[in-house]
């Protein structure tokens, strides 16, 4: 169990202001896939190219995705934040504070997938982030459904997703023996996997 630590915690501001809290994850999800895609790597082409589990999303599906989610992960952590530093119990205040931390904590760990996945292709390295991320998110709701259930309901699709992402992550590393290095294109023609 972790606790609030104002060192690994964002300032109350990122939480406190709604417009501030729905944007940062916006800003960094989105930001930090766009210096990966500035920097040469193809996300799209990587993806396609790759022997994938029988379900697998369409790229394009991606960013419409985390186009919900990051504004939802936002607000989850805005009326967690004003509900629970509001209240006046103080064990209430503690988990609005504790969840403050998990929360900065994931939104960090998060922007280590893409990198690890697409840039330096280790799908073991990968996959270990997103299911440490997904153990983390499903604390962060446990302990916010203790302080706001809006908070619980906005980040529970979230997980979902990020149980889609284990799978692709988990099943892409499998499929192509762990070694997402290989040329491009390998893929059998009109062979979906």
């Amino acid at each position: 169990m972790t606790t609030h630590i104002p060192s690994l915690t964002l300032p109350d501001q990122f939480f406190s202001k709604p417009a501030v809290a729905v944007l940062l994850p916006v800003v960094l999800g989105f930001g930090s896939n766009y210096l990966l895609t500035a920097t040469a790597t193809d996300t799209d082409g990587d993806y396609k190219s790759w022997k994938k589990p029988r379900f697998h999303p369409p790229p394009w599906a991606f960013p419409v995705v985390w186009s919900v989610l990051f504004p939802s992960m936002g607000l989850a952590s805005y009326y967690a934040w004003t509900t629970g530093t509001a209240s006046l119990n103080p064990q209430t205040v503690a988990l609005a504070k504790h969840g403050a931390t998990l929360y900065t904590i994931q939104l960090a760990w998060l922007q280590l997938f893409m990198p690890l996945y697409f840039s330096m292709k280790k799908p073991i390295l990968g996959s270990v982030n997103v299911v440490t991320l997904s153990g983390m998110v499903g604390y962060l709701i446990s302990v916010w459904s203790k302080v706001d259930e809006r908070a619980t309901w906005l980040l529970v699709p979230y997980l979902g997703w990020l149980s889609v992402a284990t799978y692709l992550s988990v099943g892409i590393g499998h499929l192509n023996n762990w070694d997402l290095t290989g040329a491009r294109g390998t893929k059998p023609a009109g062979k979906d996997y």
